[in-house]
């Protein structure tokens, strides 16, 4: 059945729609991985983006219920240039087609993803109305549907993905994946905001002991504190980061009383609160294959993205340091106060993409929360 990508530039793409039927919009933006489609389905950090994946062939291992990233599929679209029509593997429980459907997605395929790639690399992303059915034929509607759309920058999404009430985490990851990091012992207990936050970084917790408890993004940082946490965690999730001024005066009133750690929007929300600055990027990182240089020991790790803003580079940190760099565009992927205790990295460490080249950060975290504890004794 037709279906069709409008940029609001006034690019057409083509191409044969899959999943659900209907019009959506969202910010076009590209994922550079081999595998994983179903995780970035599922992670709150596309909220309000629709993903092309560069991989030509897409769908062939089908989805399972074991490797999702959240309870619902976030993107507002997804686009592949070859569906795959075979599906097999052994933990397989459906097609992608199937998946999306029952969620309510659409999907495009058989769309030129590298004249599309190409177009958002040079003019940077842009919003974008992605139809499947008989809306798909009114391409000046949806031209106009995709320029009255929302505008990333400035936009808070945390309130619409987070959690509405605190919970408690005890899931561990398969042994089969991570056999060499889980610690059976009861260690001190953590708090992890969240704002969009992604299973695997909770499951990596709980393997190295932590106990777990997952609060709302607008937790005050006066009830985090009277839970007598050894360490708080700052998740992941979508939006302009600068737009959740909340979550920045929270961090900003934690710094100092516990270790602090984040990841991607919990890392620049941890860059805003030391005093600096953020901004959007041309057309983002997102992908499994991106080099990040450890400025403290010189090693390069292959890390896994998903961010569309960055951490100025030259904005004042007060005090903190940078800790690691892109290499490909050098972009801030990493931060250090050593005066507050507090870190983050912009990559994903619990995405291992091959690799788990980043999971040291997690071993850190932990070491830091149980000399925390000690001193509580």
């Amino acid at each position: 059945m037709q279906g069709v990508l409008v940029l609001e530039d006034g690019r057409v793409f083509p191409g044969v729609g899959f999943g659900a039927e209907g019009i959506e919009t969202g910010e076009l933006v590209f994922n550079t991985s081999m595998t994983g489609y179903q995780e970035i389905l599922t992670d709150p950090s596309y909220y309000k983006q629709i993903v092309t994946m560069t991989v030509s062939h897409v769908g062939n291992t089908g989805v399972n219920l074991e490797d999702i990233e959240s309870e619902r599929v976030w993107v507002s679209g997804f686009i592949v240039r070859s569906l795959s029509p075979v599906v097999s593997n052994w933990r397989e429980q459906g097609t992608l087609d199937e998946y999306l459907k029952s969620r309510g997605v659409i999907g495009l395929s058989e769309v030129a993803t590298r004249a599309l790639v190409r177009h958002i690399r040079t003019k940077g992303v842009m919003r974008a109305a992605i139809a499947h059915g008989e809306a798909a034929n009114d391409t000046a509607a949806l031209l106009e549907i995709a320029r009255n759309s929302m505008d990333m920058s400035g936009a808070n999404l945390v309130d619409e993905v987070s959690c509405s009430e605190a919970y408690n985490w005890a899931e561990r990851t398969d042994p089969q994946w991570y056999q060499n990091h889980l610690d059976q012992s009861e260690g001190p207990l953590i708090v992890a905001y969240d704002y969009g936050i992604k299973r695997n970084i909770l499951r990596l917790f709980t393997d190295r002991g932590l106990r777990v408890t997952v609060v709302p993004a607008h937790t005050s940082a006066e009830d985090v504190l009277a839970m007598q946490p050894a360490g708080i965690f700052l998740s992941n999730g979508p939006g302009d980061p600068a737009a959740v001024t909340y979550a920045i005066d929270n961090v900003r009133q934690l710094l100092g009383k516990t270790p602090v750690f984040g990841i991607c929007l919990g890392h620049q929300i941890l860059g805003l609160a030391l005093g600096g600055k953020t901004e959007k990027m041309r057309f983002g990182h997102r992908g499994g294959n991106q080099p990040v240089k450890n400025l403290l020991t010189g090693v390069i790790e292959i890390s896994s993205h998903n961010h569309g803003f960055a951490v100025t580079a030259d904005s004042d940190l007060n005090g903190a340091e940078i800790t690691h760099i892109n290499l490909n565009d050098h972009t801030v992927e990493g931060l250090r106060h050593t005066d507050l205790g507090a870190f983050s990295v912009q990559y994903h460490p619990e995405a291992s993409p091959g690799p788990h080249d980043s999971l040291y950060l997690f071993d850190e975290f932990v070491e830091r929360t149980k000399e925390e504890a000690a001193k509580k004794v």
